[in-house]
């Protein structure tokens, strides 16, 4: 039996008369055309929105905006790739209507535009939210690490400058010396003929090498002193080396905020600060913001536990849920923890896990904070739990505002569940950005490029997640009502 065979390459094709007709209802890109042409990109911030009467005609922002939302949406960043897209890719020329830009003007775009897309993104949360998307009722916020454009050889922290430096001199030194011991042995070849000395031509090259990239690193300390920044990097100075257990080198620190009821982002920031903590509060708030809504609950984990954070969310009317990390000099020595002492508000007393009471003895301060500590020296010195407590006596600190950590507490003990809910939350979206979407690592340099980057990946993951919930006619009826 024969194989299935093609039809003749010469074969003249009926094929149909308009681009249109290859393009279906269900297709993407009909919203896609449907949502930019809806949208206020003079108000959004995009530059060249009116052409100028004079001059050579430029690319229209919508176009170029419909060609970024299109192949975020189908995993393709690169400005090379999507000029490539324009020629070869159907919808693509549907959408842009037989336009072909070239891979400069695509990546300029989104570099001169890199602020207005955050407020594309916005205006997607806000359809959503008229399609009754958000459950508006619990928002997850986690953050994740993603790479930047920058190796993490070429990230520096004081520590490191210090130890390069000392290593590049001891290399100098040792150079040097074989440098020098090349031409006592060229002298002592050459005896009377007077030969001259010129050592290894290779040899001097790599100190001349060595000696440029000392003097440049030299100058490194002296720029962190200036700036205040614990750390430089040379290729994307905005760029900071993340956690070990990230498993990201040099990167940026990606915060999300995710409704509960669909898992859809409703708030995304990018920031160089390595940990979590400190960034609950303005993460939620800008969600709420969005979302339109003057309370709303955020749960997230044990990085976020910071109680000036716990206490700007509860001013800002949001409900926390943060588990608080076991963590201590008294846990690092295996000694009862701060939470086997039991507080009493009406006495303002600790009770130990001997029985015995702990009251205030001095008042002290803590960065913002006043710490008050409790102590019992006498009943420590006679208690027979000591040994698993205390090498002298225990003493037990409270700040003065510690009653919101209190609250919550109690909020997380009679809903633990919410901790299971904020993973399921996250890791969709985090999840399919790093691995359907293949955005492991950013394409461009410094923070606020980086900002309009990841905007496109959030729009394009809200879009992705839109149409398997409404679908496109759904959206595309949403928009035009």
């Amino acid at each position: 039996m024969a194989h299935l065979s093609g039809h003749d390459r010469t074969q003249l094709l009926l094929l149909p008369e308009a681009v249109d007709d290859y393009v279906g209802p269900e297709n993407p890109v009909r919203f896609i055309e449907a949502f930019v042409d809806e949208l206020d990109l003079a108000g959004a911030g995009f530059a060249r929105v009116r052409p100028k009467a004079t001059g050579r005609p430029g690319y229209d922002p919508a176009d170029l905006l419909k060609l970024y939302i299109y192949d975020y949406l189908n995993r393709v960043r690169s400005s090379r790739r999507l000029e490539v897209e324009t020629h070869r890719n159907i919808e693509v020329i549907w959408l842009l209507r037989g336009l072909k830009p070239d891979f400069k003007t695509i990546a300029d775009f989104r570099r001169d535009n890199r602020a207005a897309f955050r407020p594309v993104f916005r205006s997607f949360v806000v359809l959503c939210r008229q399609l009754d998307l958000f459950g508006r009722e619990l928002l997850a916020v986690d953050g994740t690490r993603i790479k930047a454009v920058n190796n993490k050889d070429r990230n520096f922290t004081r520590a490191a400058l210090t130890k390069f430096i000392q290593q590049a001199d001891e290399k100098l030194a040792g150079y040097l010396k074989r440098l020098d011991e090349g031409d006592a042995d060229e002298d002592g070849a050459s005896g009377a003929s007077g030969g001259s000395a010129h050592g290894d031509p290779r040899l001097a090259e790599k100190i001349a090498a060595l000696r440029g990239k000392r003097g440049r690193h030299k100058a490194l300390p002296d720029e962190l002193e200036r700036t205040g920044e614990d750390q430089i990097s040379l290729t994307d100075p905005d760029s900071r080396a993340m956690a070990r257990m990230t498993k990201v080198g040099v990167g940026y620190n990606v915060q999300v905020a995710v409704d509960a009821k669909h898992k859809l982002i409703a708030e995304q920031e990018i920031h160089s600060q390595v940990v979590d903590m400190g960034l609950l509060a303005a993460t939620a708030t800008a969600a709420m913001e969005t979302l339109g809504v003057g309370q709303i609950e955020a749960v997230a984990d044990r990085g976020y536990f910071k109680i000036e954070d716990i206490e700007a969310c509860e001013a800002a009317g949001i409900t926390a849920y943060v588990p608080k990390p076991v963590r201590g000099s008294s846990v690092r020595e295996g000694f009862f923890p701060k939470e086997a002492f039991r507080y009493d508000p009406a006495t303002d007393t600790f009770t130990c896990p001997g029985g015995q009471t702990l009251r205030p003895c001095r008042r002290g301060q803590s960065r913002d904070n006043v710490k008050i500590d409790y102590s019992n020296r006498e009943a420590c010195l006679a208690c027979s739990l000591r040994p698993r407590c205390t090498k002298s006596y225990r003493h037990v600190s409270r700040l003065e505002n510690e009653a919101v950590l209190d609250r919550m507490a109690a909020r997380l003990a009679a809903r633990p569940e919410v901790l299971d809910q904020r993973r399921t939350c996250v890791e969709h979206p985090f999840g399919s950005i790093k691995q359907w979407m293949n955005q492991g690592a950013f394409l461009m340099r410094r923070l606020e490029n980086v900002r309009g980057e990841f905007s496109l990946t959030a729009l394009a993951y809200n879009i992705r997640r839109a149409i398997t919930l409404v679908g496109v006619p759904g959206l595309i009826v949403a928009i035009t009502a």
